[in-house]
């Protein structure tokens, strides 16, 4: 044990003599290894202050930082050392301790060279610059101060975003657009701000219809150069993968790195980094950024609308949109063009596009159900509000609605197709409904399915009642109780669109019969008490049709006749109806058109 207390003591005594004391400012340049600094600040005479007493913060330039300085600027410091290289040293410093901790981002500083201003900036990944200088090695403690090491010689900055803008030749396009737009005033407020600066080259290169628009109208205008500037100080070296800032505009920018190049929305466009001025920072970008609200309602669409805005401008249709106007535009996406659609005649297609542009300026939270909105063609479109989904007729909207300059763009699965018939009519001019529309017909519930209203009909084809003879047919006929509440469990009240239900969960309709019906949505096709839906979303002027292949029929309403019971048994094999003898089916008067729908959801 006494050998191993003599080792312990050894190497604690060992450690001791290895740590030096901490020694003033111009010692601890040496011992951080910014030695040249260290020379420059015995060449200009400020050694013995930063030896001497005081309290001092010196941001300290690498030696690599000085061999980055232009000859020219390296060339006028050293020959001027007592003035030049004294106040540019002086920059460096200011006349307090602080360290890392203590450099609180969006902080400004006074250094020791007349009154300039030193914007720190201390970012979440750690990262701390001064003017854009990153910290490399902090917090080096000396006797009369710290010492930080900074990646690049500081200069004196005294203009502001505004000043540099103004006599920045290959800035004029930006200037004109600041002037215009009123934004100009603002880059020459205090602040720590961050410019994205179009070049004249970036604008010259914009469609020139579109820059003069952008010109002429002094909102658009605004956004435009609002869109570029950031209410953060963001520097380069501070950047290390795709962040998202707020513009002024009020939409986003991602800004990122790639390699030593700054990317915005992952795009290259960055021609010159870290400009720095006394209220913020300005990044040279060779493209304009044009944001949503600057953009006319026909330059919002994305790659998944290409083929709509295509067919609207071929036809003609884009002209019309006036830019003082206001509209909104259904877009449905590429894929709901079928080659059928594509290949159809001119007319007819352009009324179908018509059909996807409102006449008024309308966002997503303005839709409410029931809603009617009127085409540019005249026709008037329904819109339907669900849990999980709002529809126009029946189409769902996907994401990715945007506001531009005059009117929304809203982004839609399929194609929107305006209801022309009634439900009647929709049955009487298909044959494949002749079965079930007469035994409407004998119900007398014709003219229920003929009025306006808000109906959803799942509809049995011909083939649900197959094996039906004439003599069934007339004994179901004659009991037209049990008929009307075999037919009425298949209407509910309201309009429920197939996409409109929330994929995997069960939504229980209340039926007029007064039974319930369990619908889902699994692999985007409708199920009915778990029966698939061969067709949906037939639209109608008074509801919308499902097309089921088989006749339903409520599990707990019992039968207390046996030929009917025969019958029944004959169309629906996929439950067993319950048979109670001499149970009647209840009366279900014509008023029931007042009644409304329950509309429960759980999960699976």
């Amino acid at each position: 044990m006494a050998c191993f207390r003599t080792l312990y003591l050894c190497l604690f005594l060992l450690i001791s003599v290895l740590v030096a004391p901490i020694d003033h400012v111009y010692g601890t340049l040496g011992i951080v290894g910014a030695t040249s600094t260290q020379q420059y600040s015995d060449m200009s005479k400020l050694r013995e202050e930063i030896e001497g007493r005081g309290s001092f913060t010196f941001f300290a330039p690498s030696n690599e930082a000085w061999e980055q300085l232009s000859s020219e600027i390296h060339r006028n410091l050293v020959d001027n050392v007592n003035i030049e290289l004294y106040n540019a040293l002086h920059h460096h410093m200011v006349n307090k301790r602080m360290l890392t901790k203590d450099l609180k981002n969006g902080m400004t500083l006074v250094s020791m060279y007349n009154g300039q201003k030193l914007l720190i900036n201390h970012y979440p990944n750690g990262v701390v610059t001064v003017n854009c200088a990153r910290v490399i090695h902090g917090n080096q403690i000396a006797t009369n101060g710290v010492v930080h090491v900074i990646d690049r010689v500081l200069t004196p900055v005294g203009n502001t975003i505004q000043d540099f803008i103004e006599v920045e030749d290959d800035l004029s396009s930006l200037r004109a657009a600041a002037i215009t737009s009123d934004v100009l005033d603002t880059l020459g407020r205090p602040g720590h701000y961050t410019l994205f600066a179009p070049t004249n080259e970036a604008f010259e290169s914009l469609p020139r219809g579109i820059l003069e628009r952008i010109m002429g109208d002094k909102v658009a205008s605004e956004a435009l150069v609002k869109f570029h500037i950031l209410n953060t100080l963001q520097c380069s070296e501070a950047i290390m993968g795709g962040a998202v800032y707020e513009t002024l505009e009020g939409n986003t920018l991602e800004v990122g790195c790639d390699g030593e190049t700054l990317t915005v929305n992952g795009v290259k466009m960055v021609k010159r980094k870290d400009i720095v001025t006394s209220n913020g920072v300005i990044h040279l970008i060779d493209k304009v950024l044009i944001p949503d609200s600057a953009k006319q309602v026909i330059e919002l669409g994305g790659a998944q609308q290409t083929t709509f805005t295509d067919l609207v401008a071929q036809l003609g249709l884009a002209s019309s949109l006036r830019p003082e106007g206001q509209y909104t535009l259904l877009a449905p996406l590429n894929g709901a063009f079928s080659d059928d659609t594509l290949q159809m005649d001119q007319r007819l297609l352009k009324t179908i596009l018509q059909n996807h542009i409102i006449k008024v300026k309308i966002g997503l939270n303005e839709l409410y159900n029931g809603q009617e909105l009127e085409t540019i063609g005249g026709k008037l479109l329904r819109v339907f509000v669900y849990r999980t989904a709002v529809c126009v007729e029946n189409s769902c909207m996907v994401r990715g609605s945007k506001e531009g300059r005059n009117g929304f763009i809203h982004v839609f699965r399929q194609i929107i197709k305006p209801a022309e018939k009634t439900l009647h009519e929709m049955l009487r001019n298909d044959k494949r409904f002749s079965v079930f529309l007469s035994l409407v017909k004998a119900a007398d519930l014709d003219d229920v399915l003929s009025r306006p209203g808000e109906w959803t009909l799942f509809v049995p084809t011909n083939d649900a009642f197959k094996g039906l003879t004439d003599d069934d047919k007339d004994i179901l006929i004659r009991d037209k109780n049990a008929l009307r509440n075999i037919l009425l469990y298949h209407l509910t009240q309201g309009v429920f669109i197939g996409s409109g239900f929330e994929p995997g969960v069960t939504n229980i309709l209340k039926t007029i019969q007064g039974g319930k019906l369990y619908l889902k949505t699994v692999n985007d096709t409708l199920l009915v008490n778990e029966l698939k839906s061969r067709e949906s979303d037939l639209m109608a002027t008074n509801g919308v049709i499902h097309v089921i292949d088989k006749l339903l029929y409520p599990a707990d309403l019992p039968v207390g006749n046996d030929q009917l019971l025969t019958i029944l048994k004959k169309l629906i094999k996929y439950i067993q109806i319950k048979f109670v003898r001499d149970s009647t089916f209840k009366e279900i008067p014509l008023t029931f058109y007042s009644k409304f729908i329950l509309y429960i959801s759980r999960w699976v």
